[in-house]
């Protein structure tokens, strides 16, 4: 008798043989399954597109102090004292103009989006001059830097992809001054990208900020010193702040929308399966059915039952694959990088992002299908396997 390899072996090339008379099932299996993969992946590349965004600006060595019990920057005030205590503490880092301490200022301004024409929440943020040591992943690649003491305004990427207004050259009204947009910068694709930087000494008295800030964003000599500059901060009886590695602070701002956002997909790809996997159900009950004399046959011959359920399955298991593969790439050419902008609910302004097809997705999209070719040929290849010899072949 043949080993169950071969036995196995056998029933697939005879499966496969047969695939084009039933190409017409074949391909609607395959292009059902691929369209449930490619929904799947591109609903949740918007989730990964924004979590990008949210960290790929952070770096773990530099630390976000805001005040103590406020979930965002806009819920934050500090005072210049305070800023001035925090830019003392242990382990910062520090060059040649002093320690690399960026007190901030979140200021929330209106703008038209071009695709909609209808007004969003942007931020303009105010820096100071050791900014671009602390946030050294931000690039002027069009224009140049605004000069300090200035109504100048440099935007980022993401900010000037969705609003209007916002090219070089252009004014803003902020308050009641006139700002000239004077350069574009870039981040990474992170958070930084959505936002509007000038001089925080100048847009201070603009929106009447007084000597107060939101934030203050401090590059540390090293990732390791993070505890000992918390320590300093929080145990320091002038200060009532919350110190958090800025990677952390921003992860856990996308936190709420990355959820909302996974939620749906997996729903939506859940109900379009349910069609899929009644599909890949109809492919491979017709190959059984189209089969009966030939399994029947064979299993006179001394074929086993479990090669017949193996063959079957992993004649599924390949269409799943195929429809899987064609789903990822779909999914991939379309959605990849494609950009739009969404509201970061925990700070209510604008975040640009790109979605991100990555290599995870396209590998979990891939054996979602798998998976379906599973539940779609199980069925049938027990009822292969089942199948009575004499009653197939007098069907037949």
């Amino acid at each position: 008798m043949m080993n169950w390899f071969t036995q196995t072996g056998a029933l697939l090339a005879f499966n496969l043989r047969s695939l084009p008379q039933r190409s017409g099932s074949a391909i609607a299996s395959i292009f059902g399954i691929a369209g449930v993969v490619a929904v799947f992946v591109g609903v949740l590349s918007i989730g990964q597109g924004f979590r990008h965004a949210m960290t790929a600006s952070g770096s773990p060595d530099t630390a976000i102090v805001v005040r103590s019990g406020a979930d965002s920057e806009m819920t934050s005030i500090l005072q210049r004292e305070e800023t001035r205590i925090i830019g003392e503490a242990p382990g910062i880092a520090r060059n040649a103009q002093g320690p690399l301490v960026s007190p901030e200022l979140f200021v929330i301004i209106n703008l038209p989006k071009k695709s909609t024409h209808t007004d969003a929440n942007v931020v303009i943020r105010g820096v100071e001059e050791p900014v671009f040591g602390v946030r050294d992943q931000v690039k002027i690649v069009a224009g140049r830097p605004f000069r300090w003491g200035q109504n100048e305004v440099i935007v980022g990427r993401g900010a000037q992809f969705e609003n209007t207004g916002l090219e070089l050259g252009s004014e803003l009204l902020l308050g009641q001054s006139r700002w000239k947009v004077v350069g574009m910068f870039q981040a990474n694709g992170g958070l930084s990208e959505s936002e509007i930087w000038a001089d925080a000494a100048v847009l201070a008295p603009a929106y009447h900020r007084g000597n107060t800030y939101q934030v203050v964003a401090a590059k540390l000599a090293s990732a390791g010193n993070f505890a000992r500059f918390k320590d300093a901060l929080t145990s320091d009886p002038r200060l009532n702040v919350k110190v958090e590695r800025e990677t952390d602070f921003y992860a856990q701002q996308s936190q709420l929308l990355y959820k909302i956002i996974t939620g749906l997909g997996t729903l939506i790809a859940g109900l379009m399966a349910i069609g899929a996997v009644f599909s890949a159900l109809n492919t491979m009950y017709t190959a059984v059915a189209s089969r009966s004399r030939e399994i029947a046959t064979l299993k006179a011959l001394g074929f086993g039952a479990s090669p017949v359920v193996v063959s079957v399955m992993i004649e599924s298991l390949i269409l799943a694959a195929i429809g899987g593969g064609i789903g990822a790439l779909l999914a991939r050419l379309a959605f990849h990088g494609y950009r739009a902008a969404t509201m970061n609910w925990t700070s209510f302004s604008q975040v640009s992002f790109a979605f991100d097809v990555n290599s995870k997705l396209l590998i979990e999209g891939i054996t979602y299908a798998l998976l379906i070719g599973v539940i779609g040929g199980l069925l049938p290849a027990i009822r292969a396997a089942r199948m009575p010899v004499a009653h197939a072949l007098r069907e037949s």
